[in-house]
């Protein structure tokens, strides 16, 4: 599993050799990214369970449409129709890996869809599908690729491993009228830092992004945000837009060090993300009364400065 030279097997490209799964890749920013990695050289497996945007099946999967993009301009790939939010599924998805190209190298965790209610509305059924999507479908696949790597590691192969997963400005501030999703994204941020600490030591590194970008999803939820602008205006919602900093992450000695970062990804901006930390603190030195807490929170408050405005909120 190590890279010859500690960077590529083989021809040119940022990602020669590499074998790079994307989960959710028949369209937007997946095929986006599977496109990019097949142009930088590497291998790609195109998963898509080929639903619609609320996860029910959908009659044709685009996932062999990828693939066959990739053919077509000279690279290599493989399309993957399984659940990857099961456990089959997701074992599946590493095994295609191996099975066609001999390793794995990079996961791009970035399946997932949209069921949209206030939470007054929300059915259970709702909260659970898209945090089933979402949040089980990093965790399975990052579980099964990160046991093929630590087996590797200690049969002394020890890999130059790379994990993308997919947050979303939701995650970060939460969204009006998305509860489930932003609940699901937020727990994608906990799981990309706590994968980042636990598998270092097995040659892995872990980031996570939260794009901005056109897809199925956000077409319609932020209509005037993502039109296409005016012919050769720069267009800073396209999907491509994203992909050079995922292909960059998922690079063996190029992205070298960098793991347990969030980056916000949008046209041409790139932003690496600070997260929770302490902000003005009172400590009394002794139990509060309610009344006497109340009044310290106040203040720090007060104190603090003002948060991220959650989006949609009017």
């Amino acid at each position: 599993m190590t890279e010859q030279g500690g960077s590529t097997v083989g021809g040119g490209g940022l990602c020669a050799g590499r074998v790079v799964v994307v989960t959710g890749a028949g369209r937007g920013l997946g095929r986006a990214h599977a496109l990019a990695y097949a142009a930088e050289g590497a291998k790609v497996v195109v998963n898509d369970l080929g639903v619609g945007l609320d996860g029910q099946p959908a009659p044709d999967s685009p996932a062999a449409h990828v693939v066959d993009e990739i053919r077509a301009s000279g690279g290599d790939a493989v399309a993957h129709g399984g659940d990857i939010a099961t456990s089959e599924g997701a074992a599946s998805l590493v095994a295609a890996a191996v099975d066609t190209f001999g390793r794995l190298d990079t996961l791009v965790n970035n399946a997932g869809f949209l069921r949209d209610r206030m939470l007054v509305n929300l059915a259970e059924d709702d909260w659970d599908a898209v945090l089933r999507v979402h949040l089980k479908g990093h965790f399975l696949p990052l579980k099964h690729a990160a046991a093929h790597w630590r087996a590797e590691a200690k049969a002394g192969r020890t890999p130059v491993a790379r994990v993308v997963n997919t947050s979303s400005g939701a995650g970060l501030l939460g969204s009006v009228g998305q509860g489930n999703y932003s609940a699901a994204k937020a727990g994608i941020l906990g799981l990309t830092l706590v994968a980042a600490a636990e598998m270092g030591r097995y040659g892995i590194q872990v980031n996570a992004i939260a794009p901005a970008a056109r897809t199925r999803m956000t077409e319609a939820t932020f209509a005037e945000t993502m039109a296409v602008p005016e012919p050769g205006a720069f267009d800073a919602m396209a999907p491509a837009n994203v992909s050079p900093l995922v292909v960059w992450l998922g690079s063996g000695a190029p992205s070298a060090g960098v793991t347990g970062r969030v980056f916000e990804v949008e046209g041409g901006r790139i932003t690496v993300m600070e997260g929770w930390r302490p902000g003005p603190t009172i400590d009394k030195g002794a139990r509060w009364t309610p009344s006497g807490a109340g009044e310290a929170a106040r203040e720090l408050v007060e104190r603090a400065g003002v948060p991220g405005a959650v989006y949609g909120a009017s």
